[in-house]
């Protein structure tokens, strides 16, 4: 169903896509801000159920690019992301029915209301990697045949940069990271220009609609001092990420972090409360594997979200401290994200894993 996104349910939805980020995907917060200002001069945002995009409708989906440190230093000027709609729009020589984001998770769950409500558009509860991803061929549009390219990278000094490398995914994924370090090391963009049907076919449905209730689940337990990891259960069980895990509880130990290739990367430990066991954890941008005394408990593409132990709210890798008392819980991706095609484009050997994808529903439950 169709329905119209208000300042309101920013908060909540900031919420939710950090959980979704799985530690990335840029901070939702900044993001929440952008929208507030973009929705105070244009209003509230249209968000468009898939099921109801016609299938000649002509969707260009918007995002940030770059490690999410740098985002937390260089906030966006605030028109990148609708200079680089509107110049793919040139390129193309099609005026977009909506936007779309590329990952549901983080800022990048914002950056297409700040189109929407910028330029008019409404944008469709939908996106291409049913999380967040680090790098740009990682996309369930890309795994199912559309050609992320032409694509336009978008800077805070007006340039912008135009790429097309046919059906190569990860030579243009190659290329705008070239062109987003020396932007500053984030930089807005739009790419995976498609049709309705393209969006029916690739994308994974009512990710939006699913930040927002997440967000809502937790911040009601928190209200109602309830179990927020038992809420976040509650929640899921009927959508397409239906499994929980909680994988473990402890403190922060120690975090190593650095920003490399234009990819925030590094580790973290956490050890439990009574000091008998230990979590590692490695991330580029997003969490990629959970390891508990050294056995693999969840691994990518399944989602890794650490949360703050008492109220439940999400960290993102930039936020993880040492001391934090956490809850680590894995949740099940979508089964269009699990296929060997899939799995060839985003599953664990292509971060350099060597472990093989497991679901985590696998895994039996802690506690």
């Amino acid at each position: 169903m169709t329905w119209l996104l208000t300042p309101e349910d920013l908060p909540d939805l900031a919420r939710g896509a950090a959980l979704l980020g799985t530690g990335g995907g840029g901070d939702p917060h900044i993001g929440r801000l952008m929208v507030e200002a973009a929705m105070r001069e244009h209003g509230p945002v249209t968000v468009l159920d898939p099921d109801e995009v016609a299938d000649d409708a002509f969707v260009i989906p918007t995002a940030m690019m770059g490690a999410p440190t740098v985002m937390v230093e260089k906030i966006p000027r605030g028109d990148e992301a609708v200079r680089a709609l509107r110049t793919l729009e040139a390129h193309l020589g099609r005026r977009a029915d909506a936007t779309m984001p590329i990952e549901c998770g983080g800022i990048n769950s914002m950056i297409p209301l700040v189109v929407a409500a910028t330029a008019g558009l409404p944008v469709v509860d939908a996106d291409g990697m049913g999380r967040a991803f680090p790098e740009l061929q990682m996309e369930t549009f890309g795994v199912y045949g559309v050609p992320g390219s032409p694509m336009v990278v978008s800077g805070d000094h007006g340039e912008t940069v135009t790429i097309d490398t046919g059906a190569d995914n990860k030579r243009m994924e190659w290329l705008a990271r070239g062109a987003t370090i020396r932007m500053g090391g984030a930089a807005l963009i739009a790419d995976y220009a498609m049709s309705g049907a393209d969006v029916k076919r690739t994308a994974i449905p009512r990710t939006l609609s699913l930040g927002v209730t997440v967000g809502r689940a937790l911040r009601e337990a928190r209200e109602q001092l309830r179990d927020p990891i038992s809420a976040l259960t509650e929640v899921l069980a009927p959508t397409l990420y239906r499994h929980l895990r909680v994988l473990f509880a402890g403190k922060v130990a120690d975090v190593e972090r650095r920003t490399v290739d234009g990819f925030a990367r590094g580790s973290a430990r956490f050890v439990s409360f009574d000091g008998s066991s230990t979590l590692r954890t490695a991330f580029q941008n997003e969490t990629l594997v959970a390891e508990v005394d050294g056995v693999v408990r969840c691994i990518v593409p399944d989602l890794i979200c650490v949360l703050e132990a008492e109220s439940g709210e999400p960290i993102t890798t930039e936020s993880l401290r040492y001391g934090q008392r956490v809850v680590v819980v894995g949740i099940s991706t979508p089964d269009i994200m699990r296929t060997p095609e899939a799995l060839a484009v985003f599953g664990p050997a292509c971060f350099g894993l060597t472990e093989e994808f497991r679901p985590v529903e696998d895994e039996v439950p802690v506690g």
